[in-house]
């Protein structure tokens, strides 16, 4: 069989590697020029560990990232409010949390692929099914065959636009800055990372490995601005001007070139992922809010359960309606609970966060494991 994947993210490569590990045929399609480098970090929470090691990925192996060891809630002047007990999540789990440059985690991927063709410059245009299956028409006038089409292109994907139709993004009010830089701080220990809560406003502050920190920011904006943030480095710097030491220092090591602003954004559930020989992974299926860090992670799941359902056999399109009713009630949950997370991470009534910080501070202990263990729990299908 062979598979044609738009997109050579995370979720387009993860998922062209767990079907040739089935056997497939795969040839990736990516609009970009050329291999992507820029981006900040993420975090692999345990379910997205335990699936790459099921591919026969060994990310802490490969020396990318750092393996996540502690995991601190703080106010914005740096008093700590709730340390998490992320190894003892880990252990539960039996499997790491880790966090990476995305950069590097692509590239790794990449190198996992082998002799697997991944064609840059090669932006979807249209697709068209047929009796033999899909052909895909590219910008540059190009055209590919495949059995499947597995559209794996990001929040705007162009396979989820022509099978449903043009519908504009769900906005959240608040601009998202992200980086990694040379960085090393007494407050930022090997594998530690950092949640800074203020009003309106967050920043995270996370070890990523290599004497390298991956630091985001947020703030509550007006919509104009959380689309195209204008204000640079000196309007970073401004918006965290009384926080934290390392906040201030972390932002000031970092080249403004470096910084990237990017608008809160997702979309409303998508019930239907697919049709005929033609589904959808990742963020083209189900962008999400990054409040439970769970994009990458919910990402490679559905790869290796896409890869599941096709190797079990029959109709490619029946197997994928079978991926995707598999995957739709785990994704629909993850979608709703970063936004109901993310509505009170930026809460900005004075008394509101009030009330949100001192629950932080005098939830039960067992309460705080289970939630931040939920989102992580995941048994590999089959």
């Amino acid at each position: 069989m062979r598979v044609l994947v738009a997109g050579a993210g995370v979720g387009g490569l993860t998922t062209a590697i767990a079907l040739r590990a089935k056997g497939f045929d795969v040839e990736v399609l990516e609009a970009a020029p050329g291999p992507r480098t820029e981006g900040g970090g993420l975090g692999l929470a345990a379910n997205a560990t335990k699936v790459l090691a099921a591919l026969g990925l060994d990310v802490v192996g490969s020396g990318v990232g750092r393996v996540c060891t502690s995991f601190r809630l703080r106010t914005q002047d740096g008093r700590l409010m709730r340390d998490l007990p992320i190894r003892a999540i880990s252990a539960e789990l039996g499997s790491p949390v880790v966090n990476v440059r995305r950069g590097d985690l692509l590239a790794l991927l990449r190198d996992s692929l082998g002799d697997t063709p991944v064609r840059y410059g090669a932006a979807v245009a249209d697709h068209r099914v047929d009796r033999s299956g899909v052909s895909v028409a590219l910008a540059d006038g190009g055209v590919r065959t495949a059995d499947v089409l597995v559209g794996a292109d990001g929040i705007r994907s162009a396979v989820r636009a022509r099978l449903v139709g043009e519908h504009p993004v769900r906005e959240h009010g608040y601009v998202c800055w992200i980086a990694t830089t040379a960085f090393a701080h007494p407050r930022l220990p090997e594998g530690g990372a950092a949640h800074y809560w203020g009003r309106g406003q967050r920043f995270g502050l996370i070890d990523i490995g290599g004497g390298h920190a991956y630091w985001w920011g947020t703030k509550n904006v007006p919509l104009p601005q959380a689309r195209r943030w204008t204000g640079g480095k000196l309007g970073v710097q401004a918006a965290f001007a009384r926080w934290a030491a390392e906040v201030r220092e972390v932002i000031a090591a970092t080249p403004e070139a470096d910084i990237l602003a990017v608008p809160a954004q997702d979309r409303p559930f998508l019930a239907t992922w697919g049709a005929g020989p033609v589904t959808l992974v990742g963020d083209a299926a189900h962008p999400m809010l990054t409040s439970l860090s769970q994009g990458a992670g919910s990402t490679v799941e559905d790869a290796h359960a896409l890869a599941h359902h096709l190797a079990a056999g029959g109709d490619p399109a029946h197997a994928l309606r079978r991926y995707e009713a598999d995957r739709r009630d785990r994704t629909r949950g993850l979608v709703a609970a970063s936004l109901r997370l993310s509505r009170v991470e930026q809460l900005a009534n004075p008394l509101a966060t009030r009330l949100r910080d001192l629950v932080i501070r005098h939830a039960p202990a067992r309460v705080v494991r289970d939630q931040n263990a939920a989102p992580m729990r995941y048994d590999l299908p089959g």
